[in-house]
């Protein structure tokens, strides 16, 4: 089922600061690079009780962004407390709040805890908190307003360009029927050479590697820079963890490509889509053309 999502330019600029609403959701977004943050730090949603995310430039190559979490019963006032200080250098910032004011100093402080933490399992960002608060006892009914209400702010992040709570690594779900529309593939695919024995699987959110998988230790001399830093925050992460002679995959992995998979595995550049094969020994490769050839001859 679709979304609709309505986003506003404040400004008219389609770089500008711009207010993101969801039909039906009583909440509302407001994005804006610091150097745009003076022009519209007066308006209304900046009085309310919100939760504030900070992102600035990551400490680590490893990393595309460095961000910090906060809530604060009027927004205005802490986001000049952070302009003010040196500590805070970030360069663009999405705030949450509600149109209708349902927003309590509990519910903010609910929503930055369970964000902080999803924000840690992600581990797709540097997450500049040092502690992560304990979620504070709401009702029953307040925690389901505010698990939907995470889910919007899970939903229009990326929209704006914020990807620390996307997921590098994959978690199954365990529902059967969720199970089959989250796979694109069923099969499972292998990936083997002298230090390396590796399992993927596609998914809707791309190719993952399946825990337990091996990793050479060694990359050559003409790795792929990119593939290189890949490689590198999945350590970082501890995704990727020492096992002696190999890496081994602590988690599911989620990658972009299935190349990328098989270079970060291999420590060279590699050909995904032949080096990946089924365990009746057929490459990807030939197995999306075969897919593709019975959906034509389907066709017609």
């Amino acid at each position: 089922m679709g979304k609709k999502l309505t986003i506003y330019l404040i400004d008219g600029a389609a770089t500008g600061p711009r207010t993101i609403e969801i039909g039906n959701w009583s909440g509302k977004a407001v994005y804006a690079h610091r150097s745009s943050l003076s022009k519209i730090i007066d308006r209304d949603e900046f009085d309310r009780p919100g939760v504030y995310i900070l992102k600035s430039t990551p400490n680590s190559d490893n990393f595309s962004e460095r961000i910090y979490i906060g809530e604060a019963e009027n927004l205005k006032n802490r986001l000049k407390q952070h302009l003010a200080s040196s500590e805070k250098d970030f360069v663009e910032l999405a705030v949450f709040v509600s149109k209708d004011e349902m927003l309590t100093k509990a519910h903010i402080k609910y929503l930055e805890a369970k964000i902080i933490r999803l924000a840690r399992e992600a581990k797709s960002a540097e997450i500049d908190n040092d502690k992560t608060p304990e979620l504070t006892t709401l009702h029953e009914a307040d925690r389901s307003d505010m698990e939907y209400y995470l889910e919007q702010i899970k939903l229009i992040l990326p929209v704006v360009n914020f990807m620390f709570l996307v997921p590098s690594v994959y978690t199954p779900i365990d529902d059967v029927s969720t199970k089959h529309a989250q796979a694109i593939d069923e099969k499972e695919y292998l990936l083997k050479s002298k230090s390396a024995d590796a399992r993927l699987i596609e998914t809707e959110e791309g190719f993952v590697v399946l825990a337990g998988s091996q990793c050479i230790k060694q990359v050559q001399s003409s790795f792929a820079n990119g593939y290189l830093k890949l490689r590198e925050k999945l350590i970082e992460t501890q995704v990727l963890v020492d096992n002696g002679n190999f890496y081994v995959f602590r988690e599911n992995a989620k990658f972009s490509s299935i190349s990328a998979a098989a270079a970060v595995i291999l420590g060279r550049s590699a050909a995904g889509p032949i080096e990946w094969i089924d365990t009746d020994g057929v490459t990807y490769k030939q197995n999306q053309q075969l897919k593709f050839s019975s959906n034509d001859h389907l066709k017609n």
